[in-house]
């Protein structure tokens, strides 16, 4: 019977990218265990910094197999010492030693933080965020393992730059938006973008669809952030992936369980996931 309903649903899908520590306690669970009834096969969990890292590995023990956790430091925040980084880089490190499965992210640059202030008539010195990526993409490449990038429009540059300077395999980055060189560059270096459900309204969202190959798309919920259109006023869950796999399926002319069956071999391929 499980079969049945699981083929009448179509094919699992993997939220590749979601907050779950961000969810208030009482909702977690009780959506996680919802989602994975319902045909999510997994979850990708972020962090945002080093409880954000202890709760998803918490998670990860939690839900064997279902949650897959993914260690660093969120750049769309304040920057604390040194001493903390090399905290997140050693607890990394030994993850890795005990042979943990886990990915690194999310990291990357503070677009969003800089643009703001800058706008505002403020200056914003952007290096130190320079040399907290650099440590992330250097332990990526040292450690032979995926990375997780929020970097958008410019910064995606800049991020390309370092992925390719110290020899990252593989690079996932997040609600993308950049420009057409941009994403002719990640193409050709065989990144992924995963693309979240406002593709159903957002005409960016719906061109990096259209223009990046099928082979190297996800889907993923960033949850709980919220979206707009169909979904305004909803609380963002994990299934939302799916509804994410629909548009990109009327936009790649797919069946929906061709795209559904492609996107889940694409991450689980990129993490590893069995």
């Amino acid at each position: 019977m499980e079969d049945r309903a699981k083929q009448e649903r179509g094919s699992s899908v993997i939220d590749a990218h979601i907050h779950l520590d961000l969810y208030e306690p009482s909702e977690l669970h009780p959506m996680l265990e919802e989602a994975f009834r319902s045909g999510v096969e997994a979850v990708v969990a972020v962090s945002m910094h080093m409880a954000s890292c202890k709760a998803n590995e918490e998670l990860a023990r939690q839900y064997p197999g279902r949650v897959h956790p993914a260690y660093g430091f969120h750049p769309e925040q304040e920057l604390p010492g040194d001493d903390e980084r090399e905290l997140l880089l050693d607890g990394i490190r030994a993850r890795h030693e005990r042979g943990e499965a886990f990915a690194i992210g999310e990291v990357g640059l503070p677009y969003y933080m800089r643009t703001e202030r800058e706008a505002a008539g403020e200056s914003f010195d952007e290096t130190p965020y320079m040399e907290w990526l650099e440590s992330f993409v250097k332990l990526a490449a040292e450690l032979d393992r995926p990375i997780v990038l929020h970097a958008v429009y410019e910064d995606a540059d800049k991020a390309c730059d370092l992925l390719q300077r110290h020899g990252v395999r593989k690079a996932h980055f997040h609600w993308f938006k950049g420009s057409a060189e941009t994403i002719a560059r990640m193409i050709a270096s065989g990144y992924y973008v995963s693309i979240t459900p406002d593709v159903a309204y957002e005409s960016e969202i719906i061109e990096l669809v259209e223009r990046y190959p099928m082979g190297r798309l996800m889907a993923e919920t960033d949850g709980p952030w919220p979206f707009e259109g169909p979904y305004s006023g909803r609380m963002t869950i994990p299934g939302m992936a799916r509804d994410a796999a629909a548009d990109i399926a009327r936009i790649k002319g797919l069946a929906l369980e061709e795209a559904e069956a492609i996107l889940l071999r694409n991450t689980k391929e990129f993490y590893g996931i069995v």
